[in-house]
């Protein structure tokens, strides 16, 4: 068996038992999957296999952003681009030289 790496909500890897970890765009985040029927994760900091540092939530910027639009997230339709990780994908270009993290291809490593 080996594990595997459900890269968004859309995959359902919620429910299948390979899946350790997972991935959430919209907040850039990585987690273990709670097992209880929802969505729920417990985030990560740090790759289970290798210890690497894996990258600063996008969570409150995510918020902030929310507060800068006008928006309350739990009220108000919230605009596509903020459902994934398209609000922030572009700074990925300026970013990538800087980033002190690993890349999701290098997480996880094939055995």
């Amino acid at each position: 068996m080996r594990a595997q790496l459900a890269l968004s909500e859309s995959e359902d890897g919620e429910d299948d038992p390979d899946v350790v970890v997972v991935y959430d765009a919209k907040f850039d985040e990585y987690g273990l999957p709670v097992r209880d029927g929802g969505t729920s994760m417990t985030v990560i900091g740090y790759c289970p296999w290798c210890g690497g540092r894996l990258p600063a939530s996008r969570r409150d910027a995510w918020f902030d952003a929310m507060e800068g639009l006008g928006l309350d997230p739990w009220e108000d339709e919230i605009p596509e681009e903020f459902h994934g990780d398209g609000w922030w994908a572009g700074d990925l270009v300026e970013e990538a030289v800087n980033r002190e993290h690993l890349t999701p291809e290098k997480v996880i490593s094939p055995v």
